[in-house]
């Protein structure tokens, strides 16, 4: 179990927007999104959620851990395809509802369970009044079949 505990947000705006206590808004659901980005280049890998022990394990321990919403269940980025995620950076916004990771990724330097370095890896363009994707042709780093 993590070791850190947080404040509550504090009543009045400046404190939160200005002060130097982390005290994270957890939405109703007990989470903040977490957006992520590689340490190297800035390229955004994938947004997820935390709970407070999510956090406190990655603020703890330099490794991304998130809360998994459609397992309903902890989970430490890397776990089972050993692409861990290294904490370069640790960033809140200004509300603190909200979470920046900078990270460097271990194994195969992929993020997304497609086995892609990055979750974004689609575009949508319109076209005759139709949104469509389009792959941008970064393909899969690892066969996730044999992974996960």
């Amino acid at each position: 179990m993590p070791q850190i505990e947080f404040a509550e947000p504090p009543a009045d705006k400046q404190s939160l927007e200005e002060g130097r206590t982390l005290s994270p808004r957890f939405d109703a659901n007990g989470l903040v999104t977490a957006v992520v980005t590689d340490a190297r280049d800035g390229m955004l890998l994938m947004v997820a959620h935390m709970n407070a022990e999510a956090l406190a394990l990655t603020i703890e321990t330099g490794i991304a851990h998130y809360w998994s919403r459609s397992r309903a269940s902890l989970w430490k980025k890397g776990k089972t395809s050993g692409n861990v995620q290294n904490v370069t950076e640790l960033r809140v916004d200004c509300d603190q509802d909200a979470v920046w990771l900078s990270v460097n990724v271990a194994g195969h330097d992929a993020t997304c369970h497609t086995g892609r370095r990055s979750c974004f890896y689609r575009t949508v363009e319109l076209g005759n009044g139709i949104a469509t994707l389009r792959d941008d042709g970064a393909g899969p780093l690892f066969d996730p079949a044999k992974v996960y």
